[in-house]
């Protein structure tokens, strides 16, 4: 492939909801451009970004995927971003990284949930971005309550094209900008032109006005020109375009179909007048031993500075990470510093990436995207540098988990194999998180949704033919007590020959939340020998950890040995040990003990719409509100709910709103169990040792 300055370079993203076309608008793209040779569909399983086999199965993205064309003189890499909220965090790293971004809308639904979550993203990183509604030739497509839809979002819309009937009368596109009319394509890579339909003239003006009334507003020179009522040349407005698009003035939208090739062709004649990275320079970074910020400009010559955004395990080539080069030039046989893990790391061969090929290349310049295999230590959000120039670029801010699962291997055997594959699918995906609830003695995996768990579930079966099984994780309750009390625990057992003996009191008392288990050696004059003291603490530490109601850990007490005996023959160390948990156990029961339950920081975001329903789903979930805050046009309810009621909340939240709401979720601390619910948990525990 040719090499391209930075500013012959334009990198955009695809985002949308769901089925709204991501893919196949890339598809068309890639067959204008050239870059394919036939249009692929995504119910074939022939499109370039759509090659992993869940995607071909289930006719849909779950990974993003970069590709790459020229086009009139320019490289353009675009990157299609799966539209489920359970693969957001490829939709994240996308934002990252890109320059601009293409929503694609549905014109038969308008914007939808997906697409509205990822236009407030895109809102965080102030990325310029285009419209492309799709569909038109839908039996349902709506032109005026699409653009209505589109309106809401907030920015001021402006279409680029308009088309010529909509929904089954589609027959064709009208470009505002050059003013021609161009037939519905027929399977080819050019539109034909036709002329303008009479009857739409009207329709056509108002457009266009709108059009130039906003180019105009970007320059000065253009303003007062427009003012005097002279005509602005179609370089004229498509320099105003680039201008208002790069500083987020507007927003430009086309209309087309992407599986009938109508419209993407008109878009790709605009990417040229899209921003570069040179104009979207300078990129803040920060020295990696400092807070001091250094401003980098997209030159193959600066000093170098790239970063992983994406870290896939390839059947074939192994660990690949997806790099964007901000400065400088990555190259093939070098050695840079990973300032974020402080290690040198070196650089075997560099590749372009166009789907699922590598295409091998000695060198990628500042503003470009390639990847680099087998490095040891790198990882998404690393940051590669000069060695003489150790900096650090600003990581991406990946969604939380918001459900966890319990699981287990299908095969008696696997569990070392089944851990080891987790974890490393937890490193090509950040938002994939794996850990050993130790309380509970589960391995819990936590993800974006059902969907993303059972993808990577499905994924490790057959790559490495290992099975799994998912339950609702256990809840972590914990036990204390209220009063306190004092018990004795003898252990005395004779056979024959030398017995056992060990004799201990232990008074037990309450301690503030969150001072876990205190020991107290209270022992005065040699009742119990110093050598088995360490015994007696051993066996509360043990015992501690299965409290009486419910078998949880107990903890936010305090533990004194203040008596006991011994026999200068029999006594042990085992003897003082099973001493000491027997009076322990004793001495729970005897202070009044209660279950407690972990309760979480939850932060709910929603429309207005949905406020009643979600705080009354809230309080039904006993819930309590702390607040409620407006945030960008939406609220933000606070609340603090027990861990025990938000399992699949985040199914019943989509369920609600739509997929309009999301949510995040922290442990705060841990309160008592209502008694009603508490007397079920130790029913439930009574039950289960009795059955084993």
């Amino acid at each position: 492939m040719k090499e391209y300055g930075p500013d012959k370079i334009r990198n955009i993203g695809i985002v949308s909801h769901a089925r709204a076309g991501k893919t196949s608008l890339t598809e068309a793209l890639l067959f204008c451009a050239g870059a394919t040779d036939k249009l692929g569909k995504v119910d074939d399983g022939t499109t370039v970004s759509d090659y992993d086999d869940e995607e071909i199965q289930r006719k849909t993205s779950i990974n993003s995927s970069l590709c790459i064309c020229e086009y009139n003189g320019h490289k353009i890499n675009i990157i299609d971003t799966p539209g489920y909220s359970d693969f957001r965090g490829e939709q994240e790293s996308t934002l990252r990284v890109v320059d601009v971004v293409i929503f694609v809308v549905d014109a038969s639904m308008g914007v939808e949930a997906g697409t509205e979550k990822a236009w407030f993203r895109a809102d965080d990183y102030n990325r310029p971005r285009i419209i492309f509604v799709n569909k038109v030739e839908r039996e349902n497509a709506k032109f005026e309550d699409t653009l209505s839809s589109l309106e809401s979002l907030g920015s001021k819309i402006v279409p680029l094209n308009l088309p010529i009937g909509i929904g089954t009368s589609f027959s064709g596109l009208v470009d505002l900008v050059k003013m021609k009319a161009y037939a519905k394509g027929d399977g080819g890579k050019k539109l034909q032109e036709i002329s303008i339909p009479a009857d739409m003239q009207d329709q056509i003006d108002s457009f266009r006005e709108r059009l130039v009334d906003v180019v105009a507003e970007t320059d000065d020179e253009l303003l007062e020109k427009y003012l005097d009522g002279q005509e602005l040349s179609d370089e004229e407005i498509t320099t105003g375009l680039k201008k208002g698009i790069t500083e987020n003035r507007f927003v430009p939208v086309f209309f087309g179909s992407a599986t009938g090739n109508s419209g993407p062709q008109l878009l790709l004649d605009m990417i040229p007048y899209l921003p570069s990275p040179v104009d979207l320079q300078p990129i803040i970074a920060k020295k990696a031993d400092s807070d001091e910020e250094i401003e980098l400009n997209a030159d193959p010559n600066g000093t170098l500075a790239a970063f992983v955004f994406k870290t896939i395990t390839d059947p074939y080539a192994g660990k690949v990470n997806f790099f964007r080069v901000y400065s400088g030039t990555l190259k093939s046989d070098s050695y840079v510093f990973n300032s974020t893990k402080g290690r040198e790391e070196r650089i075997g061969k560099v590749s372009l990436v166009h789907g699922k090929k590598f295409i091998d290349t000695d060198k990628v310049t500042a503003g470009d995207f390639g990847s680099v295999m087998k490095l040891s230590e790198t990882g998404t959000n690393d940051t590669l540098c000069d060695p003489s120039n150790k900096l650090i670029l600003k990581p991406i801010d990946f969604p939380k988990p918001i459900i966890s699962m319990a699981v287990t291997p299908k095969t008696q055997g696997d569990d070392e194999k089944l851990s080891t594959i987790l974890t490393r699918m937890s490193e090509e995906d950040p938002t994939f998180v794996v850990k050993r609830e130790v309380e509970t003695k589960e391995t819990i995996i936590s993800g974006m949704g059902e969907l993303h768990i059972n993808v990577i579930l499905s994924k490790i079966q057959k790559r490495f033919n290992v099975g799994a099984n998912l339950a609702q994780p256990k809840i972590p309750y914990r036990e204390t007590i209220r009063s306190t009390s004092q018990q004795q625990g003898k252990y005395k057992k004779q056979t024959g020959g030398r017995g056992q003996y060990g004799d201990v009191w232990l008074k037990l008392e309450p301690l503030e939340r969150g001072k876990g288990f205190e020991f107290v050696d209270a022992i005065v004059g040699g009742v119990v020998p110093r050598q088995y003291i360490p015994a007696v603490e051993k066996g509360l530490l043990e015992a501690i950890q299965e409290g009486v109601l419910s078998g949880s850990p107990v903890v936010d007490i305090r533990v004194t040995l203040y008596d006991g005996s011994y026999h200068e023959v029999d006594s042990s160390e085992m003897a003082f040990k099973i001493a000491a948990s027997m009076a322990f156990k004793k001495a729970m029961e005897a202070a009044n003990p209660f279950i407690m339950e972990p309760i979480m920081n939850v932060e709910v975001t929603i429309p207005d719409e949905y406020m009643g329903e979600i705080m009354s789903d809230l309080n039904g979930r006993r819930g309590r509100i702390a607040g409620v805050t407006p945030s960008n046009g939406r609220q933000v309810i606070r609340a603090l709910v027990p861990l025990a009621e938000m399992y699949r909340y985040s199914v019943d939240l989509r369920s609600i709103t739509s997929d309009r709401g999301s949510f995040t979720m922290e442990f705060s601390h841990y309160e008592e169990v209502p008694p009603d619910i508490s007397a079920k948990i130790v029913s439930a525990y009574k039950a289960s040792n009795q059955s084993s």
